[in-house]
């Protein structure tokens, strides 16, 4: 384990914690906040929970396919993603909802603990399996950070909250800028071959680069903006992202730092 995993982990334990106490308070009923619909087109605050839940479980499931038994697991997994990649993730949130919310709590709950533990103990300079490329620790623990950052955004808007913004959302835009050429791929599109300078300001003020400073294609704006448009809960022209060439600008109209097929996105406001 790495001092670099051990800061990711606690930064997802702190953004987790955020979340987990806005949705606890909203008591064990089924009904009521529970229920509350969110920006996810079908998703309540329960179908967002459990979302992360399951995800964190096939994460869990990632991290010990190196075993021939977490391998047949593992596979089992894929296959059933195979069979229905575009149904596969949103049929898993749907199942763990239907929990009552002190059950789907406790679920997430062992589901976040057991990540954790499995994160810390994989080997180090191995990868793990999952839906995109192949993970190393650090990278899946960067992205269970971002899916509960953009999901808990979610909940958050569904619940009529407003979260203070904080330098960790750094994990989100870095884990944007190197899925460039994954949006790419999900679209079937050839990415351009050279590296984009991307320059994006921090809600503390501080500049995070990435690439390049002479590269010809470059993104310039807010961080908060960037990690929105790539976790794709914002439409691009909502966003004060400046693109300079047009492969940066064509890169922000297909931004995706999430495996799976190509999201959607979020409407433009009126």
């Amino acid at each position: 384990m790495t001092s670099v995993l051990e800061g990711i982990l606690d930064d997802l334990k702190a953004e987790g914690d955020r979340l987990w106490n806005a949705v606890a308070a909203l008591g064990e009923s089924a009904g009521g906040g529970w229920a509350t619909p969110t920006p996810a087109p079908g998703w309540s605050v329960a179908t967002q929970i459990a979302h992360l839940a399951w995800t964190d479980e096939q994460a869990i499931a990632a991290a010990h396919s190196l075993t021939p038994e977490g391998k047949e697991a593992w596979d089992a997994i894929v296959l059933n993603a195979i069979d229905d990649p575009q149904g596969f993730v949103d049929k898993g949130a749907e199942e763990v909802s239907r929990l009552a919310p002190a059950a789907l709590l406790a679920r997430w709950g062992l589901s976040r603990e057991r990540l954790a533990i499995a994160l810390r103990e994989f080997p180090d300079g191995r990868r793990m399996p999952w839906f995109g490329p192949p993970m190393s620790p650090a990278s899946m623990a960067t992205a269970r950070f971002m899916e509960t950052w953009a999901h808990s955004l979610d909940v958050y808007a569904g619940l009529g909250i407003e979260p203070a913004v904080t330098d960790r959302i750094r994990h989100v835009a870095h884990i944007g800028v190197r899925t460039r050429d994954y949006s790419y791929a999900v679209h079937e599109q050839e990415p351009p071959a050279e590296e984009f300078r991307v320059e994006l300001t921090a809600p503390s003020g501080e500049t995070w680069a990435w690439g390049p400073d002479d590269a010809a294609q470059q993104v310039t704006g807010s961080a908060y903006d960037f990690c929105l448009l790539v976790t794709q809960r914002v439409h691009r022209d909502d966003t004060d992202l400046v693109a300079n060439g047009a492969d940066a600008q064509h890169w922000l109209t297909i931004a995706q730092c999430f495996a799976g097929p190509p999201g959607e996105g979020r409407p433009a406001h009126d």
